[in-house]
């Protein structure tokens, strides 16, 4: 049972990381203030009424929220509209403000935790949104069968209480103060009807019941989810839209043709380079700022790069600059550092060096010991590009042997959660540090997949957990962040870039979290 269990933990990380990585591939902000034209400047108060017209990247297999994930790629902007958000981050600062929840406070270090919802929520059935209702859908979310990308942060609740109809007592498996920062930015930020979460998954997505700002009026699968305005949100008077039309594509160029040819009136965006083309075009563009990134994953369990010489002696050799030139044209932004000079987490303790010299000689003695460097690179098909880019610039250093697997998603998920590969690309989007650094790096974590275990590493990301003073928080990750360099955990070679773009008539842009857009607030002018 516990193998089962840590298994399906496995195989949940895996797959939220592979939907990143899978809309980030090819090509390759949040508040409003982030953008780059359009939606900060001051075009007054909003305006009710009208369309809006949204390309997401992709559809989703299911309207249940166990079946979304809350970031901008994987259908953030939909599980928004459908349900409404408890609580949102402020994604410079990490403030949280508060929404349908009135309050998520602890006052014993993050053992327990009380969440005050706002009186008189109702379902858009006017079921009300309760206390017990958030408990059924944190709990459903525990379940290991459910087999949703949050399940990783839902664990971390050992109980959920109701104390009255607006109030529940939270127990955390172990101290977590910062456990707000994963409501926030998980589907535990959704809460849909129990009564309708019930039934089987068809006569639900027929029929989702939420309290967001926008109700489902009909699904057309592989064309277009079509909502309109909620009329009993709890936040009249937005939304200011009356209809949102939803459409999917996982190619960038279809998306910003679509939205530069006036077909569409916003899209999430993946891809640097077609950011790119858009701030050319005096489009409006946000992007949430957001630290780590895509790297080269080297799996500590086995050799070659159970050596740290070996991990070394990449990534000395690899040059990130002409990485970025071959995937993107040179167009993504490279992690200098782990964290964004906008975060409060920011030291400048360099993610990036390169040193030919150096890493030929790691290989030759590596060689001369009888280890010459070989390894397989276990690619998606997205990420092909930047596996055949490695290893042909590795093709230029003696003792190093570097071939290349394409897999598809399903098997690549599998090996991964195996741990049956050398080399793998894989994402650690960053912003609060907390969660996705200790789940992605602490040696005790179930979805460490790369295998690093590092006492002093750690200890920081235990102590950057449990820690409530911001202080001793950035002292605990700039360990974190010497220790990456030291333990040479990967490559980081591309930002992750959470971003829309959107035509100059449109306003209101909010990004929360991993940039999951806020769609209550949008509104658009006439041209």
């Amino acid at each position: 049972m516990f193998r089962h269990k840590r298994l399906m933990l496995l195989l949940t990380a895996v797959v939220s990381a592979t939907l990143v990585l899978t809309a980030c591939g090819g090509a390759g902000g949040g508040t409003a203030g982030s953008s780059t034209s359009g939606s900060g400047a001051d075009v007054g108060d909003p305006v009710a009424g009208g369309v809006g017209r949204i390309y997401q990247v992709s559809e989703p297999r299911s309207l249940d929220p166990a079946a979304l994930a809350n970031n901008w790629a994987n259908y953030g902007f939909l599980g928004n509209a459908l349900y409404g958000t408890l609580m949102v981050n402020d994604t410079e600062t990490f403030e949280i403000e508060y929404k349908m929840a009135e309050d998520f406070s602890t006052t014993d270090g993050g053992k327990t935790f009380t969440l005050k919802l706002q009186p008189d929520l109702k379902f858009s059935d006017g079921s009300p949104l309760d206390a017990a209702a958030v408990k059924f859908n944190w709990d459903r979310t525990r379940e290991p069968g459910l087999g949703t990308t949050s399940q990783r942060y839902a664990v971390q609740i050992a109980d959920n209480t109701v104390l009255d109809p607006t109030t529940l007592k939270v127990t955390l498996v172990e101290p977590n103060p910062h456990f707000g920062q994963i409501v926030s930015s998980s589907i535990l930020n959704w809460i849909a009807s129990p009564a309708a979460l019930a039934q089987d998954r068809a006569a639900f997505d027929a029929a989702p019941i939420g309290a967001g700002p926008f109700t489902l009026t009909s699904w057309t699968r592989q064309n277009t989810i079509e909502l309109a305005k909620n009329p009993t949100y709890w936040d009249a008077p937005k939304p200011y839209l009356d209809t949102l039309t939803l459409r999917s594509s996982a190619d960038t160029n279809q998306r910003y043709n679509t939205l530069t040819t006036g077909g569409v009136d916003l899209t999430v965006e993946t891809s640097w380079e077609t950011l790119a083309k858009a701030e050319d075009a005096d489009l409006t563009t946000d992007i949430a700022p957001m630290g780590g990134g895509q790297y080269l994953a080297f799996n500590f369990r086995r050799a070659p790069f159970d050596d740290e010489r070996a991990r070394r002696a990449v990534a000395l050799a690899v040059d990130v600059d002409a990485l970025n030139v071959a995937i993107t044209n040179g167009k993504a932004e490279i992690p200098q550092t782990l964290f964004p000079e906008s975060s409060p987490f920011y030291s400048d303790i360099s993610l990036q060096n390169t040193d030919k010299e150096e890493a030929q000689r790691l290989f030759d003695e590596l060689a001369a010991e009888g280890k010459p460097v070989s390894f397989t690179f276990t690619a998606f098909q997205a990420v092909k590009p930047a596996a055949e880019a490695v290893q042909a610039q590795l093709s230029a250093f003696d003792n190093v042997d570097v071939k290349v697997d394409v897999v598809e998603s399903t098997a690549g998920q599998q090996i991964q959660a195996a741990h049956d590969f050398d080399m793998m690309v894989t994402a650690a989007m960053v912003q609060d540090p907390d969660s996705d650094l200790w789940n992605m790096f602490n040696g005790a974590a179930l979805q460490n997949f790369t295998g690093v275990d590092d006492q002093e590493l750690t200890d920081a990301l235990d102590a950057g957990r449990v820690s409530e003073s911001q202080e001793e928080r950035k002292a605990a990750y700039d360990i974190v962040q010497q220790r990456f360099v030291d333990t040479v955990v990967g490559v980081w070679y591309s930002r992750v870039p959470p971003a829309t773009i959107a035509n100059t008539n449109v306003h209101g842009i909010q990004l929360y979290g991993y940039g999951s857009l806020l769609p209550e607030e949008l509104w658009i002018t006439q041209k």
